[in-house]
């Protein structure tokens, strides 16, 4: 028996274009013979599956595929991803395999002695176009490193890692690259040669760059009897574990607002050319939520969290992610009846709301963009696991 452990060095989330680090061993856990393993080789790819009642694929004319809809040309005698459409295809589900790396021989003819165990680790930079991370409604993108084993006269055998990819876009771009740059985090007071920042690095620094710069928006929320309140935010670009704070300003507002709520939620939107229905319309995601009652408050502000495990903003040739806020006022029909204010201080005085009250509710909805953040942050609340054992 012979026991294959994988581990991913830094952890289960990465950025698109980083390489990843994956340490595999081989272990003889017998005590009476030597164990030999045929080959063992190592893939990145990515599994697209999607809902057949929602999304219908497209099939390049250009590209000949087999039964199961992989192409001719990449079929080889190891295909990690065919398992992943199994899958698929036992839940009701239909996909194909978006992303794939050639796959590195790790070993051959590989022979442990009772107890010995042998290391070896497998390098693979993620494509800087590929897509990230993905669960919505519709469609899911998935990431593994796939590890091929094979004993002689056994089948072959299949040892998964899971692992989240994030993408940044623009990361390339030279205004972010430019040295000069004000936000650049290179020490000016270390002495020698300046060294290129690693692709993480460079990553922080567009999202610092991107994400702090902060310019107040203000706007009136009004309904067809008047201005109901003013809202104002400071910014409209936020990394993944960042709190989205804004006010309200209720005073000299003809309408009076009884309750407000702010939901963060996405919008998950198939391209034309993909949707089974063509009027099929958007999915609908919520996500955290603020709520208060607003009634004779003449300012409030809002705290939403931004939960790390969402995917950003993206747009793929399937799918279209975006993320907005959406409030909800519930206004009066009549104006409210005024608190009655003791002019001497000693006297205290009750306000009693009134039993029925007439009231509408008023929708607004405000697009914002959601960025990654660093992968370490992200790493620290994954449930995937960057360590998996298997025996052949």
């Amino acid at each position: 028996m012979i026991d294959v452990h994988a581990c991913l060095v830094r952890g289960s989330v990465f950025l698109a274009g980083e390489t990843i680090e994956c340490i595999i061993t081989f272990s003889n856990k017998g005590q009476s013979r030597n164990e030999t393993l045929a080959w063992a080789s190592a893939q990145v790819h990515c599994q697209c599956s999607v809902s057949d009642s929602k999304v219908k694929l497209p099939t390049p004319k250009s590209i000949q595929q087999d039964a199961t809809g992989f192409p001719i040309d990449s079929v080889t005698s190891f295909t990690p991803n065919r398992g992943e459409m199994d899958l698929c295809l036992h839940h009701g589900e239909k996909g194909i395999c978006v992303v794939s790396t050639t796959p590195k021989i790790l070993v051959c003819d590989l022979m442990l002695a009772p107890g010995e165990s042998k290391t070896y680790k497998y390098y693979e930079t993620i494509p800087q176009d590929a897509p990230p991370s993905y669960k919505g409604q519709s469609v899911k993108y998935s990431y593994k490193v796939a590890i091929g084993t094979q004993r002689v006269s056994s089948p072959t055998r299949l040892l998964r890692v899971p692992f989240r990819v994030l993408v940044l876009y623009g990361l390339g771009d030279t205004f972010f690259m430019d040295p000069d740059d004000d936000y650049d985090t290179d020490n000016p007071f270390l002495e020698g040669e300046r060294k290129p920042n690693s692709l993480l690095d460079q990553a922080v620094q567009v999202l610092t760059t991107i994400t702090s710069r902060k310019s107040a928006n203000t706007y009136n929320i009004t309904n067809s009897r008047g201005t109901v309140a003013r809202f104002c935010i400071f910014k409209s670009a936020y990394k993944l574990g960042e709190d989205i704070i804004a006010t309200f300003d209720f005073s000299n507002c003809p309408v009076p607002c009884i309750q407000y709520s702010v939901t963060l939620q996405s919008e998950e939107l198939i391209t034309e050319e993909c949707r089974r229905r063509p009027n099929q319309g958007v999915c609908i995601s919520s996500y955290s939520k603020h709520q208060e009652f607003s009634v004779h408050v003449s300012k409030s502000h809002m705290i939403l969290p931004i939960p790390l495990h969402i995917t950003p903003s993206f747009i793929t040739d399937i799918v279209c992610l975006k993320w907005r806020l959406r409030f909800e006022f519930v206004t009066s029909k009549e104006p409210l009846p005024e608190q009655v204010i003791p002019a001497d201080q000693s006297e205290s005085a009750t306000w009693q709301g009134p039993q029925n009250i007439g009231v509408e509710t008023m929708v607004w909805n405000l697009p914002i963009k959601i960025m990654p953040t660093n992968p370490l942050h992200a790493t620290s609340v994954s449930l995937l696991r960057a360590v998996t054992t298997m025996s052949v």
